[in-house]
């Protein structure tokens, strides 16, 4: 059976195609034109969504290990809480390449408007003017920044979890990493991650999935390229699974996890195999695989039912925190 469109969510697109379909692909050759095009694409996107007034936003500066100043986005509910609870450290997607917490403030305080919790949105340093692990690195030290102000904000340290989508997905199974590795205490909570990039050897299309992706196999390699340079995508090659995940080899003793990804999104078998490697090292791990919605579905039409039912999903994880 070819692979179509969840039928709900092409009433939405349809009327997008003539728009969509004069994307230019990335190129590194001009980065700064291609992420201010993206960008304005997603401003488009959640600029639709309506304001939560009941949600404040401040920003932190955050030093990272090697002294570079990193700021946070925080999003809290104006009423604030008497006892301490659990938070989010979360990172936003974009590819590696683009993106920014401002960008995605108003989803991410309808997050905290749904849910009562915190989420601390950083801004990690982008590719290609920083590659390799420096993204996660900055997650990392986001996270220890965190830690340390958890009484400052009401927030339970035990009660942390990091969120990311696509990219951010990706900086956030990173960071769960680097947390095992560095015996980081308390042990992160849960880690969530939406339609994660985690694979820089996913190079090679897949033909019939391809026409219906919104996340295409060129700029994937594009966006790998920019951030680990020419070994991108080779097998063989010495790059840390803190900056490609699905390269770790061993996921015992990561937290708890969700995962989800669109049926028609070039991340899905990376994802799923992820998850099924997170269940053999008996992570209780919870995935979802949502039948004809390529990535970043819920950008595009956040009315349709399944969008809803994502969140949902979503929500009952992070209060499960």
């Amino acid at each position: 059976m070819p692979l179509q469109y969840d039928s709900e969510f092409w009433s939405v697109l349809e009327p997008l195609v003539p728009v969509l379909s004069k994307r230019e692909p990335l190129s590194l050759d001009n980065i700064k034109a291609g992420r201010e095009a993206r960008e304005a694409g997603m401003r488009a996107l959640f600029d639709r969504l309506d304001i939560c007034p009941e949600v404040e936003q401040r920003s932190y500066q955050v030093k990272a290990t090697d002294g570079y100043i990193i700021s946070v986005l925080a999003l809290t509910p104006t009423v604030s809480r008497s006892d301490p609870g659990p938070c989010l450290l979360h990172f936003h997607g974009g590819g590696m390449i683009l993106g920014s917490a401002e960008i995605q403030a108003r989803p991410l305080a309808q997050l905290v408007s749904a849910t009562a919790v915190p989420v601390f949105s950083v801004n990690y340093r982008l590719a290609p003017e920083f590659k390799g692990t420096i993204p996660v690195q900055d997650g990392y030290a986001a996270l220890l920044w965190l830690n340390s102000k958890a009484k400052e904000f009401s927030v339970d340290p035990s009660r942390i979890a990091v969120l990311g989508e696509s990219a951010g997905g990706g900086v956030a199974a990173g960071v769960a990493l680097m947390a095992r590795d560095k015996g980081l205490k308390p042990r992160l909570a849960k880690q969530i991650l939406l339609y994660p990039m985690i694979d820089d050897r996913n190079m090679v299309a897949n033909e019939a999935m391809e026409p219906l992706a919104f996340w295409k196999t060129a700029d994937n390699a594009t966006a790998w390229t920019a951030l680990l340079g020419d070994q991108a995508g080779q097998p063989e090659a010495p790059i840390s699974y803190y900056s490609a995940p699905a390269r770790a080899p061993s996921l015992a003793d990561l937290p708890p996890t969700y995962i989800e990804v669109g049926g028609l999104d070039i991340f899905l078998q990376e994802n799923v195999k992820y998850a099924t490697r997170l269940l053999a090292e008996n992570i209780p791990t919870e995935l979802h695989v949502y039948p004809g919605l390529p990535h970043g579905f819920e950008m595009i039409a956040p009315n349709i039912t399944t969008a809803k039912k994502a969140n949902e999903n979503r929500y009952r994880a992070i209060l499960g925190i």
